[in-house]
């Protein structure tokens, strides 16, 4: 499952289970991201039939992800090319560092919430529900119905996303509690036994992975797609909890752990999960086959600058 930032670009709709909309997001951002090169058609859909998708729904993913302006296209006889609108790739940025940062260390806390409080009327029900959602992306979670609180939410991002999406009345503060009971605790917006439960499966359901890549026993075109489910399965789990502090958490407390294992596979499938991309795209252009770069969880961001077309 796939979650963005708050953005203007028409991302596909977070929904359960592979999306080859999705993949074709993901390996831009994996392993071709930071350039202004455009990739064959051919080598995406190949790519995406790694991930057991058809030739044809591959094709169809590219082209409505053309249709909503999150790729490109530009043609050199009667070959298409695509690559990344800026707009995508500079969401898509965002998403990465939020995604590869999350729970790399206990975050400082002042011990204030960021809390926001809305009003949208009963005939905009739809507007709620985005509202809701981008809300928790964001690292909120509903105390009350219309109130919503956060111990690291960034006010400037929240103001961007209640102004982009018109909400008439808002109020957002930043204050430390001094009275709370029973449900009233903000920390209460979180069912933290569900968190931590989750944490706890993704490291039961990785930790066999992670085994097997310390001791070199994934060949490349497993390595190309288990890097992509371990990443989206992390994703789910930053979308689930704002990170939250440790000080108010039970212990031992599993994020930590997950961490490392979902770093651990990452990173350590990043070559063989390149060479098998690289593989791919060399089929159809060698040349551009060479540019192919892995991220890892401690990359710098790409510089977005550089470039050429084809």
């Amino acid at each position: 499952m796939e979650a963005y930032v708050e953005t203007e670009v028409d991302f596909p709709r977070v929904q359960v289970g592979p999306n080859p909309q999705h993949l074709v997001l993901g390996l831009f951002t994996d392993y071709w991201f930071g350039t202004e090169e455009y990739l064959p058609s051919a080598a995406l859909v190949e790519l995406l039939t790694e991930f057991a998708n058809t030739r044809a729904s591959a094709r169809a993913a590219i082209a409505r992800l053309a249709r909503r302006d999150l790729l490109e296209a530009t043609k050199i006889g009667r070959r298409t090319f695509y690559r990344m609108t800026p707009d995508a790739a500079r969401a898509l940025e965002q998403t990465q560092r939020r995604v590869v940062e999350f729970r790399a260390g206990d975050r400082a806390w002042d011990g204030s919430w960021t809390t926001v409080l809305f009003s949208v009327p009963d005939e905009q029900r739809d507007l709620r529900y985005v509202i809701r959602t981008r809300l928790r992306w964001l690292g909120y979670a509903p105390l009350y119905d219309s109130v919503w609180v956060s111990p690291h939410a960034d006010r400037d991002q929240t103001v961007e996303l209640l102004e982009s999406l018109g909400v008439g009345h808002a109020t957002v503060l930043r204050a430390e509690v001094t009275y709370a009971a029973g449900p009233g605790d903000p920390l209460a917006a979180w069912d933290v036994e569900a968190i931590a439960a989750r944490y706890e499966a993704f490291i039961a359901e990785h930790e066999p992975l992670l085994h097997r890549v310390e001791h070199g026993q994934v060949g490349t075109a497993e390595a190309l797609v288990a890097r992509t489910d371990v990443k989206d399965a992390w994703r789910e789990l930053v979308s689930l909890d704002p990170e939250l502090p440790e000080g108010l958490l039970p212990t031992p407390w599993p994020g930590r752990r997950a961490r490392g294992l979902f770093a651990g596979v990452y990173d350590g499938l990043g070559p063989l999960a390149e060479a098998r991309v690289r593989q791919i795209i060399a089929r159809h252009d060698p040349a551009l086959a060479r540019m192919t770069r892995h991220r890892t969880t401690t990359s710098t961001p790409p510089d977005m600058t550089q470039g050429s077309t084809p």
